[in-house]
């Protein structure tokens, strides 16, 4: 392969972005408004958090199946309890001590018992969807309005899920580019068994970037609670695979040991949520919707297959 084609397949995420807001800014003047704009930033915050954390597990050579319903159990268990006259806060901490405790689970079965994290994270999706249900009875929870100024309030015109998913790319990516640890989680993901050679602390770094992961489902599902105000029986169905869709649309291989949060997961996360915005502002069938998204997860697995293809025969 030339290198000008692999440098194509590493620009695609951008000129996907590109040609999008150029389709839909054509298509409509409200499309590119810097209002809704802003509100693409917001309305893919939720998934681009959680698309973060599923950065660190690709990067592993791993995968994290179960961040949908480790978000709704933690959602179900905070509505519960704000209904029961409990304060925000301690609500919202409760949220992130659940969400950490379900990623450790995963870890532990990953790193410990020697589970595939396929088996494993998919087994907790369904455990966890099936305890939130429980614990829902099947029915939404209406939140306190509380909870409504996690989505409402707002810095320079911009909400705070906006800079909760800036705050959340940022930090990710100071400790991707410039820790040892973000070294070592590249060094795993790339290979393994020489990463054991070299005396890396496998196992500790894998737990680590599960816990990572619960802890993007529990910030994510309070930035959703904020923008819905509600607790529903789909509460955070399906962002896993949006959030690994992102990830590799923005260049995370699924094989480990490369990628990035800043520009990659970003770009995918955004390119999403705008294909989304720009069906809505054209009053496009609701229907469509999740054939457009299913067809930009098969551009992103079809685009891996091929940045894989490139790197090998670079070698």
């Amino acid at each position: 392969m030339t290198a000008s084609r692999r440098t194509l397949l590493r620009a695609a995420p951008a000129l996907l972005f590109a040609a999008t807001l150029a389709f839909f800014g054509l298509q409509s003047g409200k499309f590119l408004d810097p209002q809704n704009l802003v509100n693409i930033l917001v309305q893919a915050s939720s998934t681009g958090i959680v698309a973060v954390g599923m950065t660190f597990v690709l990067l592993t050579a791993g995968v994290d199946l179960s961040v949908g319903a480790i978000m709704f159990i933690a959602a179900a268990i905070a509505g519960k309890m704000a209904l029961a006259g409990w304060p925000l806060p301690f609500a919202l901490g409760i949220m992130f001590v659940v969400s950490l405790l379900m990623g450790a689970f995963n870890a532990f079965f990953i790193t410990r018992v020697r589970v595939s994290a396929f088996i494993v994270t998919l087994a907790v999706l369904f455990i966890g969807r099936g305890l939130a249900l429980q614990i829902t009875e099947t029915r939404a929870i209406n939140l306190p309005d509380s909870f409504l100024l996690l989505g409402s309030w707002t810095f320079l015109k911009v909400p705070l899920p906006g800079w909760l998913f800036a705050a959340a790319l940022l930090i990710s990516h100071l400790v991707l580019t410039r820790t040892p640890f973000g070294r070592h989680v590249y060094a795993v993901g790339h290979d393994i068994n020489a990463a054991k050679k070299a005396g890396l602390p496998t196992s500790r770094i894998l737990f680590a970037v599960y816990l990572i992961s619960g802890a993007c489902a529990a910030i994510a599902a309070m930035v959703s609670l904020g923008q819905l105000g509600t607790v529903s029986p789909k509460f955070g169905e399906g962002k896993e695979f949006a959030a690994i869709a992102a990830a590799v649309l923005g260049g995370t291989s699924l094989f480990g040991g490369r990628g990035n949060v800043w520009p990659g997961t970003f770009l995918g996360a955004i390119l999403i949520q705008t294909i989304e915005n720009g069906l809505v502002i054209l009053n496009a069938d609701p229907y469509l919707y999740p054939m457009v998204i299913s067809a930009v997860i098969f551009i992103a697995v079809l685009l891996e297959s091929l940045r894989n293809r490139s790197q090998q025969a670079a070698i």
